[in-house]
């Protein structure tokens, strides 16, 4: 049994800081955990909350793991979504597939329908970004 921060002794093994999401993705999955998920009248326990972000951690673990062995078997180096998809598949988590395609179709579907080549659009990030860092270093210099 390990002490947690106030004192209490938990059973829960030591947290491997490689294997947890980051702060903000937690506080995402509560947001979301409150919000979507459980009636309003019905609040959640820290410790319920903090179970489903280990869920999500292990499932996360899970599907990467499993990519990462679909891309060595295609002597590939590099995950791709396709090895996210077999994985998906190959795990039995057939109904998130939908989901994920749809997904990824929004994101190609939004830069084609820019109308602007990827040439124009690197341009146009170029150009944002010097913008933002003059916008940014005239006000480093004004004092405060």
């Amino acid at each position: 049994m390990s002490s947690d921060r106030e004192g209490q002794m938990s059973s829960a093994p030591p947290v491997d800081d490689d294997l947890t999401l980051p702060k903000a993705t937690k506080g995402l999955v509560k947001l979301q955990t409150r919000l979507e998920l459980l009636p309003k009248d019905i609040s959640c326990a820290k410790e319920t909350r903090d179970l489903i972000i280990e869920c999500c951690v292990e499932f996360i673990h899970l599907i990467s793991s499993d990519a990462n062995e679909i891309c060595e078997q295609e002597s590939k180096k590099t995950i791709a979504p396709e090895h996210i998809i077999g994985a998906l598949k190959r795990l039995g988590f057939d109904g998130y597939v939908a989901e994920v395609d749809e997904d990824r179709e929004k994101k190609t579907n939004k830069w084609e329908l820019s109308g602007k080549t990827e040439e124009e659009l690197l341009e146009e990030q170029q150009r944002l970004f010097a913008a933002s860092r003059m916008r940014y270093e005239a006000s480093a210099a004004q004092p405060p």
